[in-house]
């Protein structure tokens, strides 16, 4: 008897469709990659010959291995340069940033720039050795002020916020057990802005009653009466950087009477006024480069960018290239003189001494690479990028640039730049606008980005984490938005707030953020704490979330 074949596997139907022949798996290329470092372009070692699906932790991993000069490893973020292009200019980004692997985000790029048959020049960036958790949720809530709160910042540690009030009042918060510490009465009208010294001996308040005053923090009481000079309100507080003088720094003070006045605490008279500006000057800031005693940088609605010799108010430049009122100024040395001997690893100096070479080392560690340069920010939708004391770093020694030409203009914004900063690293810069976007640049070039839409209102307030990884932005929309800088995406939306959240600050390992719209009477705190101002006199604290990848990768 024959022996019978059993019948034929039934072919599977989808849907009355036959099952679609197996792809066979596409072979991935090998690629010559060459690392450069992104500070001085130089070699980190020979070109290798990779796989280019190799993950972004391989190239990582394989960057550390390569580089002998580095004991222990270092994160590092990479990206690809793109071709320069005139026809688009500013409106398309200059970088493509490895996230996952190089044949995913590079090979695959629309651009279409780069093949496996190319020399793939990676940029290899230094991340902060510690890492900074997002806000998550709330925590509590603090009540005190009893009208609008218009201004608010951290102490340089973090352990202390200051904010400013239309009740006359500055009010002084202890973060470690999140409740009021000080109420600091003086002032005759609203409280516009408070700035701390970056010692944290001492408080400044500037009011519009047209007075500057000073607070001893530890027993919330007035050092000495009021320093009195300026006809109008106060637009802004800076104080002289403690790596130039750590043991009674000055203040200067700028307002809407169009001068610049610097005051010797110790014996609380007024050095010098600065009074060249025809208009309000808006915003002033105290640069560590220039000379012994640093210079003051000074914006005003006369359309000028002004900058003094802060030893005796000396004019040295004066930068016109803006067409109408400058209204935001940046250092990319700002968060170090903000923050002065103060780091992630929360030593505190023993003398004046010691914390002068901690913030000199810290401050010269910025000029490794870059001068200390300037971005400011103005009503004709536009930014420029000034460096005006190349000399001031090793890297630009020699340089014949014109100091009163900016190095670049930054476009694209379609409405009023409303905040620009740099993060605390100096190698980004962020512009908030009216146009409901923010922008990206390089801290270095001015070279566009990125764009982070999201806002359905206008950007107000800009801040950076302290590890330069996460940018927060506060928006008239009523939200606050964590943004991601690897993926350039949303990491966090905060919502829940009623009206539009006004400001939004970031120092150590906590966040700020306030609002005030002409009644807010509250201030929010997410996360590393945030601080956002809203409209029924409380403060909000959040907690990060524990289980966020937020440990320290390694300490020096």
């Amino acid at each position: 008897m024959a022996t019978l074949l059993p019948p034929p596997k039934r072919q599977k139907v989808y849907h009355g469709v036959p099952e679609p022949p197996k792809e066979e798996p596409v072979p991935t290329p090998n690629i010559v990659v060459q690392f450069v470092s992104e500070d001085d372009g130089r070699q980190l070692a020979p070109a290798v010959n990779i796989p280019a699906n190799v993950t972004r932790e391989a190239l990582e991993l394989l960057v550390n291995k390569l580089s002998p000069e580095d004991e222990e490893p270092v994160p590092f973020s990479f990206h690809v340069t793109l071709p320069d292009d005139s026809k688009t200019g500013q409106t398309t980004p200059s970088r493509i940033v490895v996230t996952k692997s190089i044949e995913t985000d590079v090979l695959s790029h629309p651009s279409g720039h780069f093949t496996s048959e190319d020399v793939i020049v990676v940029h290899c960036s230094p991340q902060s050795v510690f890492r900074v958790r997002p806000a998550t949720r709330c925590s509590s809530t603090l009540s005190g002020h009893s009208s609008p709160i218009l201004c608010a910042s951290f102490s340089p540690t973090g352990k202390l916020l200051a904010t400013g009030s239309g009740d006359t009042n500055v009010r002084l918060w202890d973060l470690n057990t999140e409740t009021p510490s000080h109420t600091l009465s003086g002032h005759k009208g609203w409280v516009l802005c408070v700035e701390w010294e970056p010692m944290e001996r001492k408080l400044a308040s500037g009011g519009h009653d047209g007075h500057v005053r000073l607070w001893d923090p530890k027993t919330g009481k007035a050092i000495g009466d009021a320093l009195r000079g300026h006809s109008k309100w106060i637009t802004s507080l800076a104080w002289e950087p403690i790596h130039i003088n750590p043991s009674a720094p000055r203040l200067a003070s700028s307002s809407k009477d169009g001068t610049v006045k610097v005051w010797a605490l110790g014996t609380r008279r007024l050095e010098y006024t600065l009074g060249g500006h025809t208009a309000s000057v808006n915003v002033v800031k105290w640069g560590g480069s220039g000379g012994p005693f640093g210079v003051l940088y000074t914006a005003s609605s006369d359309r000028t960018v002004r900058i003094w010799d802060a030893e005796k108010g000396r004019p040295l430049h004066t930068l016109k290239d803006h067409a109408h009122w400058v209204t935001t100024l940046a250092l990319n040395t700002d968060f170090v003189l903000r923050t002065g001997p103060f780091d992630h690893t929360n030593k505190k100096p023993s003398s004046d001494e010691e914390a002068q070479k901690l913030a000199k080392s810290r401050y010269e560690n910025i000029l490794k690479t870059t001068p200390e340069v300037l971005i400011s920010g103005s009503d004709d939708h536009t930014l420029f990028l000034w460096s005006p004391f190349p000399s001031s770093s090793p890297s630009s020694a020699g340089s014949t640039a014109n100091p009163t030409k900016p190095v670049t203009r930054l476009t694209g914004h379609q409405r009023q730049v409303s905040h620009v900063a740099f993060s605390p690293d100096g190698r980004w810069a962020a512009s908030a606008s009216w146009d409901n976007s923010v922008r990206l640049w390089e801290g270095r070039t001015g070279k566009f980005v990125a764009t982070l839409r999201g806002h359905v209102g206008a950007v107000y307030r800009l801040a950076w984490s302290a590890d330069s990884r996460m940018l927060i932005s506060a928006s008239k929309d009523s939200t606050l938005k964590i943004w991601d800088l690897k993926t350039y995406k949303i990491r966090m939306d905060l919502p829940g707030h009623t009206d539009e959240v006004y400001c939004v600050d970031f120092v150590a390992d906590k966040v700020m953020e306030a609002l005030v719209p002409a009644w807010y009477l509250h201030i929010v705190v997410f996360v590393s704490y945030d601080l956002i101002i809203t409209s029924d006199n409380a403060f909000y604290f959040t907690q990060p979330d524990p289980y966020a990848h937020g440990k320290t990768l390694h300490s020096k």
